[in-house]
Formats: C-alpha cells, sequence, structure tokens
C-alpha cells in the first residue's frame, strides 16, 4: 500500500469516528485564533504533537507557520506574508518565534545541499538561480538560539509589522519539551514606551 493510499484509509477511519462537536463550527473551531496568537516554528517531525500541546496551544488557538530552521530569508517571503496576514486579516496580537535544539539546518550548508541537488539531476543553472538565497538562508545559520535572536530581530524591524505586536523568540527541547524564553516580546513593547 502507498503512503498515499494509507493517508487515505487512514482519513476514512477519521471521518467515521470524528467526535460530534469537531462536525460543527463554533468560535474555537475558526479561521481567527482565539488566543490572537501566530506561532512561528521549524518543520522538524519531532514537533508535530508535541510542541503545542508543551506549550498548551489546542485547536483553534494560534496560526501556526513553519518552515526548515524556522528562518526568515527577505523582507516579504512567506513567512512575513504570513503574519502580514495574521496581524491584519486574522487578529493575531502576539508572535512567538520557536526554534528547537538539535536542529537540522544548523548541520547544512549551501554547498552540502547543492551537491545533494546536483546529484539528484537539478539542473546547475536552476541553482545558479537559487544560489544567493541558499546561502544566506543555510550558510548563517550556526545555532537555534541565535537563529531565534535574528529571526525575532528581523520580524521585529520589518517595517509592515506593526511596533505595538509582541515578538517573542522561545527555543524548544524536542526530547523533554521544555521551553526556555530567549527573547522577551513584553520588554520590548515596554522599552518603546519609555522612549
Amino acid at each position: 500500500m502507498s503512503i498515499l493510499e494509507q493517508i487515505l484509509e487512514a482519513n476514512r477511519s477519521f471521518i467515521e469516528n470524528l467526535p460530534e462537536e469537531s462536525l460543527h463550527v463554533c468560535p474555537h473551531n475558526s479561521k481567527f485564533p482565539n488566543r490572537h496568537l501566530a506561532l512561528f516554528t521549524c518543520m522538524d517531525t519531532r514537533l508535530v504533537e508535541f510542541l503545542e500541546p508543551a506549550m498548551g496551544i489546542a485547536r483553534g488557538e494560534a496560526k501556526i507557520i513553519k518552515n526548515a530552521g524556522n528562518t526568515i530569508t527577505g523582507p516579504f517571503e512567506a513567512t512575513i506574508r504570513s503574519l502580514v496576514v495574521s496581524i491584519f486579516e486574522l487578529g493575531v496580537k502576539e508572535v512567538i518565534v520557536i526554534g528547537h535544539y538539535d536542529c537540522g539546518i544548523a548541520n547544512t550548508t549551501s554547498q552540502t545541499l547543492i551537491a545533494k541537488m546536483l546529484a539528484r539531476g537539478i539542473s546547475a543553472e536552476a541553482i545558479k538561480m537559487v544560489e544567493h538565497e541558499l546561502e544566506e538562508w543555510l550558510d548563517k545559520f550556526h545555532h537555534p538560539v541565535d537563529n531565534v535572536e535574528q529571526v525575532v530581530a528581523k520580524i521585529r524591524t520589518n517595517p509592515l509589522i506593526p511596533v505595538d505586536v509582541p515578538i517573542h523568540g522561545l527555543i524548544f527541547d524536542p526530547n523533554t519539551g521544555e521551553i526556555e524564553i530567549i527573547v522577551d516580546g513584553y520588554q520590548y513593547i515596554t522599552d518603546i514606551k519609555k522612549s
């Protein structure tokens, strides 16, 4: 049985056993996150069904944005676009950037990824088109904590993000579930109000 067939079979079983409360549209199952929160994190498989419960976040409470290494490479790339929509259209009032220890991106370089891409038949011309972005993305990620600080700063200084939105930075242990504060977004807001 293929992966797609397994997924479709699991979906049929899921639908047959879906609790009645999940079938109705209600405030806690709205497209608007009822905790007014956007969470930007990594796509690491160890975070699935682990990160949100470790944070006390349930279905319907937050917008979840993920990519490899929870990184931002430009002023209007996909993450910023998602945050703009979340803030201006969906009522998000706070953003949490959450990296994790043992992130695979910390051990990847643009050159190792390019070599693997070439070996799989991606053309050198196609790679040349994105080589600079690959370098910006992979060669500047050395440690997850540093990355969280940098991403918070990129979001905080982006002219499309309102200054009154707290941007927090956290680091997560994918083995224990422990969370540590790296950047307290409330402190930034307090400092802005004082100046």
